[in-house]
């Protein structure tokens, strides 16, 4: 059993940032930016959420895919920026829409998580468990970066991306996945210190770190890496894919990646310019994008690939 997207949607705050807007709080330039990682703007929210977005973003999918949310037997999360430790985002969003008929849960994959949800779902339905899937990227990036960085505060923005997805026997999928501890500390947050009565810790958050070049390195070196196994995995030529929907990290590393690959950018899109890194949001909100403006037709073959913290990476050949 295969999968096929039947349905996109995609939600963004009501609030950008420009370049101009960040050179007002670090020393950075609109040049400087866009120069480095080709990134204008980016939405940040202000009254939304991690899980408002994912709910309206997932209603938009629901209604694109002509669904009802009680055909929906599994709904996974991809977020590393969820609003809650419990309920999860996935019941919150469960809630919202109604999907009372669904299994719920989040994952935490960093910016390859729309990815991994993909991948999980397509697992469940070759097991013959779950039949309709939906799945969300959503982030609130905003609430962990360190607003005093230069070099980190300039690439994230805050959005989410949805896909409904059900099993289909008659399309071509393929899948690669993986992670690599052992770098992990090149893209890095801590999480709540130990604060009980026996160890007392102020508890106080720490922005994210990035090791810059380290991620670009790893990216450029996996995604190639991960294209070329699924098409020697389905014996097909790069040649029979329409689209290659990277996550959205930075515009040099998209330039890079279809350079090692020998194939033209124009089978790249990319829309970072628009919304910066919104990590596991960025493929589903692309996806969406790619869909809505009647880019894909039945038939299409296409790769999605995230890679980022953990170190991970996923990667799905998927046919429209």
């Amino acid at each position: 059993m295969c999968i096929r997207i039947t349905g996109t949607g995609r939600s963004l705050p009501e609030n950008f940032m420009t370049n101009d807007d960040l050179a007002e709080i670090v020393d950075t330039s609109d040049e400087w930016i866009k120069s480095r990682v080709g990134i204008e703007r980016r939405y940040i929210v202000k009254n939304e959420t991690t899980t408002s977005m994912a709910a309206d973003a997932a209603l938009k999918a629901i209604e694109n895919a002509g669904v009802s949310p009680l055909d929906i037997d599994l709904i996974i999360v991809a977020s590393v920026t969820n609003d809650k430790v419990t309920p999860s985002t996935a019941c919150q969003v469960q809630d919202i829409i109604g999907a009372e008929n669904a299994m719920a849960f989040d994952l935490n994959s960093a910016c390859s998580g729309f990815v991994v949800a993909l991948n999980t779902a397509m697992a469940y339905f070759k097991a013959g468990i779950y039949k309709k899937a939906l799945l969300i990227g959503a982030e609130t990036l905003s609430k962990i970066v360190d607003w005093s960085d230069r070099g980190t505060c300039v690439l994230f923005g805050d959005g989410a991306g949805a896909a409904i997805a059900e099993a289909d026997e008659s399309v071509m999928t393929g899948l690669v996945q993986g992670t690599d501890g052992i770098r992990g500390k090149a893209l890095d947050m801590d999480g709540m210190p130990i604060n009980n009565p026996f160890v007392k810790n102020e508890i106080s958050g720490s922005g994210l770190f990035m090791d810059g070049q380290a991620v670009f390195k790893f990216a450029v070196k996996i995604v190639p890496k991960c294209v070329n196994k699924l098409c020697e995995d389905n014996n097909i030529d790069k040649s029979d894919i329409k689209y290659y929907v990277l996550h959205q990290a930075n515009s040099r590393i998209i330039q890079t990646v279809a350079k090692r690959l020998g194939e033209p950018e124009e089978k790249f899109p990319v829309n970072v310019h628009k919304y910066g890194n919104t990590s596991g949001a960025s493929v589903p909100i692309l996806l969406d994008e790619l869909n809505r403006d009647g880019k894909l037709v039945k038939g299409d073959k296409i790769i999605l690939c995230g890679f980022g913290g953990g170190l991970s990476w996923g990667a799905a050949l998927i046919e429209w």
